[in-house]
């Protein structure tokens, strides 16, 4: 068992001292394989990395940046850590979420699933646990967006059947090295929100396979770090990136449809619906947002190989 090469466990900390006890101690006490916990903070202002300093254990690895450089790109750090170190897997995961002390070797074992190269679990509500946030998920033609498979649903056997999915989000996905070093990283472009959803569409169109393994679960405090779904951040940074990950990855000829539908459905669901002029405003910014990120981001995806 020593001689096993470690799961490289990532993680992105930002002032997440509320929720990062819970996750460590879940993570300490797995029963797998070796690991190296690489805990990647966005110059966190709270108590994040005191509490982190307190884990005097071999297996945790803190990398501190100077300044918040978001979600995807502290994902970056740390994979770049873990493949340096040699890891042959590598586990995203966020650390507002608990598990149990099998989740590791449950993840581990469903990744020898055939055309099994990404694992994920059943991924529950923390503060609802018979209640279902993400049993997988698939790519929505209609509003070009990812979704949830049992969202919101009791867990109640319907989603009990392990299988091949489109996509999941990364607050917990186990990925073999071989997928980053043909499709590259996280696109850092986004910070936040929608990064997933690029990487899983990436891999999906390189052939890589996502496999949901119904036994394994974790409990997600959902939006706990991010002021939940209607917060003006989750606004802006949701509704830019959805422009952004569209003019990236649809035909020219689709965004006939998808642009105009945006701007429908931002008029309905900020003004129309909750009479929030200064929502509206504030979303209508974020899609021009969109669209000048794309045609100025910096280069993106590139495969390892070539870099």
């Amino acid at each position: 068992m020593v001689n096993e090469v470690p799961i490289g466990v990532v993680t992105v900390t930002f002032n997440s001292a509320a929720v990062i006890r819970g996750f460590m101690d879940s993570l300490l006490k797995q029963k797998h394989r070796p690991f190296i916990l690489y805990a990647v903070d966005n110059a966190s202002s709270d108590q994040t990395l005191q509490y982190l300093a307190e884990y005097r254990d071999p297996r945790v690895v803190t990398i501190r940046n100077s300044a918040n450089v978001g979600v995807a790109e502290g994902n970056n750090v740390g994979i770049r850590a873990a493949l340096k170190d040699g890891c042959t897997s590598v586990l995203l995961i966020n650390n507002d979420t608990v598990f149990d002390s099998s989740l590791l070797s449950q993840l581990e074992s469903g990744l020898q699933t055939p055309a099994s190269d990404m694992v994920v679990p059943k991924i529950l509500y923390f503060d609802a646990p018979e209640k279902i946030w993400c049993a997988g998920g698939y790519f929505s033609r209609l509003d070009a967006t990812s979704r949830h498979f049992g969202y919101g649903k009791k867990d109640d056997g319907r989603f009990d059947q392990s299988r091949s999915v489109q996509y999941s989000p990364t607050c917990c996905m186990l990925v073999k090295a071989a997928v980053f070093e043909r499709i590259g990283l996280m696109d850092a472009n986004y910070f936040v929100y929608f990064d997933d959803a690029d990487f899983c569409y990436r891999a999906r169109r390189q052939g890589f396979g996502i496999f949901y393994l119904s036994s394994a679960r974790i409990w997600h405090k959902v939006s706990s770090l991010t002021g939940g779904g209607d917060s003006d951040f989750t606004l802006r940074y949701y509704t830019r990136n959805q422009v952004y990950y569209v003019l990236k990855h649809l035909p020219r000829w689709q965004l006939l449809y998808y642009l105009p539908f945006f701007q429908v459905r931002m008029l309905a669901k900020y003004f129309l619906l909750s009479r929030r002029l200064t929502a509206l405003w504030m979303a209508e910014k974020a899609f021009f947002a969109g669209v000048s990120l794309f045609y100025s981001r910096r280069v993106a995806d590139q495969p390892l190989a070539s870099s």
